[in-house]
């Protein structure tokens, strides 16, 4: 068979199996809500902004903050601004800050040696609906702007781009909330100790911040882009457009079902619903099975390793000119991690970040080649696990995978990795379990009726809460993938002591280490200098003691 009729027999199967495979989406998703009267503030030179303030006449309300000096002083120029949109008031006043989105705009300015809402002195308004900025720079300087603000800058195009979409939005709107936080599994705070903060660094929109001491995502502001999700080492925050659990179990099915089909193993192919969706086209080699996502960032290490595992040999992700940089910089950081990752298990780099120009007939030939090392790479046995959590489901494909190399016991040391080792020193651990009272994923736990710590490395994301929360200062972190599975997820014993029992009853009550460091640092002081004896003792023996003691010298009760 020729290479164009197995490439014609390969896309008849893909076209089956993806028309027979469905992502199972919540009929009813929760949504959020916009409202706009369709007010409408214009910023930027006010020859440019009165010019297209001029074409918003089927708004509402309109005003100009004229922000920059006009752009030219032709007559003929100036003359037809003078007469574009006469009813239309500019300021002059000094933009401080904008916050806000689709009709939620606060816009403060400069005003007599102090600041003003210009909404409520512009259009009577306690906020505008929509910002039309012409600036130079946009005065939201953000990756992905909030809805409803439109940065067009001096370009005709995208001017009249925007003035067309405008008069579109006024009234209500829906838009999904595409993610979910669990506070209980949360790592950023607890007991007032602050510890992870991935999910902070990578979000493009500004929509996620840290209130109260919780993760919080402002739904207005989120753009799906699914960076929150990615760095979240515990799935705390995960994306409900579908849900982490129906995204894999598509995945599972596509591999499983086009592997069955076509007798070959797939290459996944994570491209965003934009422009990565204009670009795959079914000109795509029969072997590529396309996933559209809301933005590529939404697929993780735990989809990658997983599509892995059930029997697809390779995975692409499509970056496009429109990715914001700061979803680049994640995706580079975690390709790079996951092949690292392959490497030292002796797999095949399998993960691979590719460009538009790999669509285009000038980069077929790279893709081609791409196509052609991943065919003769070794094949996979599909694994047979199913996705449970993030973390489970990281670790069940590494080992799959794993096993389908080397089957090497080693650890891959990198920094500021969600993954590793707890440390303790010993000699001056009391065991007071403030690690474990602040442990979010349960990798630090106690002994029960003995006084011992314990800790999986598995369930460890390196968030650095119980180091923090150590009075003692003897917890320390080593980041590190270790692949050993059976010492990864063995409970090992960190450190243990012989309980300390009271003096006078028996009762096992503290450590050793703890009553010696009592007897160290508080046994001095007047209130056990005359009975060191007491902090030795159970609660119930001690409140006895003194008890007592009064009995025995009455006196005492007025002191």
């Amino acid at each position: 068979m020729s290479n164009s009729e197995t490439q014609v027999g390969l896309k008849e199967v893909r076209q089956k199996v993806l028309a027979g495979t469905q992502v199972i989406q919540n009929l009813i998703p929760p949504t959020v809500s916009y409202t706009t009267e369709g007010n409408v503030l214009v910023i930027g030179p006010e020859d440019l902004a009165r010019l297209a303030a001029d074409k918003l006449s089927s708004m509402g309300q309109c005003a100009i903050l004229a922000n920059e000096p006009i752009t030219s002083q032709d007559e003929d120029h100036l003359e037809k601004v003078m007469n574009a949109a006469e009813n239309v008031e500019s300021y002059y006043n000094k933009l401080i800050e904008i916050k806000g989105f689709l009709g939620q705009f606060q816009v403060k300015v400069e005003h007599d040696n102090g600041s003003a809402e210009l909404s409520t002195v512009a259009i009577r308004k306690a906020h505008f609906d929509l910002i039309l900025d012409l600036s130079m720079s946009p005065c939201i300087n953000l990756e992905m702007l909030p809805p409803g603000y439109f940065y067009v800058g001096q370009d005709k195009a995208k001017l009249a781009d925007a003035l067309e979409q405008l008069p579109d939005l006024i009234g209500s709107f829906d838009k999904p909330r595409y993610v979910k936080i669990n506070s209980d599994i949360c790592a950023h705070n607890r007991n007032g100790n602050e510890g992870c903060t991935r999910c902070l660094n990578f979000c493009p929109a500004d929509a996620i911040s840290s209130v109260a001491k919780k993760i919080e995502i402002d739904p207005y502001l989120c753009h799906g882009a699914g960076s929150c999700t990615n760095a979240c080492p515990t799935g705390a925050i995960s994306y409900d457009l579908p849900t982490p659990q129906a995204m894999h179990t598509y995945l599972q099915k596509l591999v499983t079902k086009f592997r069955a089909e076509a007798q070959v193993a797939p290459v996944i192919l994570f491209h965003d619903m934009g422009k990565g969706a204009q670009l795959v086209t079914d000109a795509l080699a029969g072997e590529i099975i396309p996933i559209e996502m809301e933005e590529i960032t939404v697929a993780s290490m735990d989809h990658w390793f997983s599509a892995l595992a059930w029997g697809a040999r390779q995975i692409l992700v499509l970056q496009t000119d429109v990715t914001a940089p700061t979803l680049t910089q994640m995706l580079n950081g975690e390709l790079s991690l996951a092949n690292d990752i392959l490497d030292e298990m002796g797999q095949p780099q399998r993960i691979s970040l590719i460009t538009e120009a790999h669509l285009t007939e000038a980069g077929a030939s790279e893709l081609s080649e791409l196509l052609n090392t991943s065919a003769s790479w070794p094949v996979i046995v599909p694994a047979e696990f199913a996705a449970t959590t993030k973390r489970e489901t990281i670790y069940n494909a590494i080992d799959h995978l794993n096993e389908q190399a080397a089957s090497v016991d080693t650890c891959l040391s990198q920094s500021n990795i969600p993954y590793g080792q707890v440390s303790v020193n010993t000699e001056n651990c009391t065991l007071c379990m403030s690690c474990v009272a602040t442990c979010p994923t349960w990798a630090l736990t106690d002994g029960g009726d003995r006084p011992a710590l314990h800790f999986v490395e598995q369930n460890c994301v390196q968030c650095g809460l119980c180091e923090t929360a150590c009075p003692e200062n003897v917890i320390s972190l080593t980041p590190q993938v270790n692949l050993d599975k059976a010492a990864r997820q063995e409970r090992q014993t960190l450190h243990e002591e012989a309980p300390f029992e009271c003096i006078t009853c028996g009762t096992p009550f503290a450590t050793q280490s703890m009553v010696k460091r009592m007897l160290d640092v508080v046994g001095t002081h007047s209130a056990f200098s005359a009975n060191t004896d007491r902090l030795k003792m159970c609660g119930d023996c001690r409140v006895k003691d003194m008890f007592e003691d009064i009995l025995q010298d009455p006196e005492k009760q007025l002191r």
